[in-house]
């Protein structure tokens, strides 16, 4: 399967699941009319149907990383809105209808007023949840889009070949060729991140060191990622420039599972 293809399967899994997720959603908030408008279609399989509607909270985090993650690869534009649609606001001094967020849903948050009057409550929730699955519904025009730009698909799946090309060669004991090729996927892939986000380099051939340390700066990715591409690229610097030590198969293999992950998780 072809890393296009695998993004296709990825987007109809978490389209379906997020569809079961919003009907959670709704019979939590509004059972009553929930039951109005199903029951009669359903008829006497209504009982079994609601048995079998999991609360919301169990699917809803990792239905959220994993769409995260896809939108991150294929449609970056829209990942802060997504992320805004869960997260708190950190400038949020009242809850109201409209900042009601995911977060608050899973925490079950109801606001009053002074008075003890009901303000807000999770029902606020349900738009935000159908704007998030609008948003990954829409990835879907980016496959069919003539804007659609299929290189780094296309590259992840050349990145894909080339590792496993780099492990049969270690296993062999071609430690040092192994590593190399691992460097060189490793910073074509910092290389294609920088231009996501657009990061700019000014250094003529940059290393991996560099494209590191922009992304880093630039808050593309946290300090433990950080510190684990530095390390990554240690081990590909002892293969391609340290002629004294030979580095071992098991320094190599911490390389490309490294390289192999890394490529996987940050776009």
């Amino acid at each position: 399967m072809t890393n296009l293809e695998k993004f296709k399967s990825d987007l109809e899994k978490l389209k379906k699941e997020g569809q079961i997720l919003l009907t959670a959603m709704q019979y939590e908030c509004y059972p009553d009319e929930f039951e109005k408008q199903v029951k009669p279609k359903l008829k006497k399989e209504y009982d079994k149907y609601i048995e079998k509607i999991k609360p919301f909270k169990e699917g809803y985090q990792n239905w959220y990383s994993e769409s995260l993650v896809l939108l991150r690869q294929l449609l970056p534009d829209r990942v802060n809105d997504f992320i805004k649609l869960y997260e708190k606001p950190k400038t949020r001094k009242t809850i109201e209808y409209g900042n009601y967020v995911l977060e608050d849903y899973l925490q079950t948050l109801t606001v009053t007023t002074s008075f003890g009057d009901r303000k807000v409550g999770p029902e606020a929730a349900v738009s935000q949840f159908e704007q998030q699955l609008y948003i990954l519904k829409s990835v879907e025009k980016r496959f069919e889009s003539s804007l659609f730009d299929i290189k780094q698909l296309t590259q992840a799946d050349i990145f894909d070949s080339e590792i496993d090309a780099a492990k049969e060669l270690n296993k062999k004991g071609f430690t040092r060729g192994a590593g190399a090729i691992a460097g060189v996927v490793l910073e074509k892939h910092l290389g294609q991140v920088c231009e996501n986000h657009k990061v700019k380099i000014l250094k003529k051939n940059p290393s991996i060191s560099d494209f590191n340390d922009k992304l880093k700066t630039a808050e593309i990715y946290e300090t433990s990622v950080w510190r684990k591409i530095q390390h990554l690229g240690d081990i590909r610097n002892l293969c391609d420039h340290n002629k004294k030590k030979e580095p071992t198969i098991e320094e190599v293999d911490d390389l490309l599972n490294g390289v192999d992950k890394i490529i996987k998780t940050v776009y």
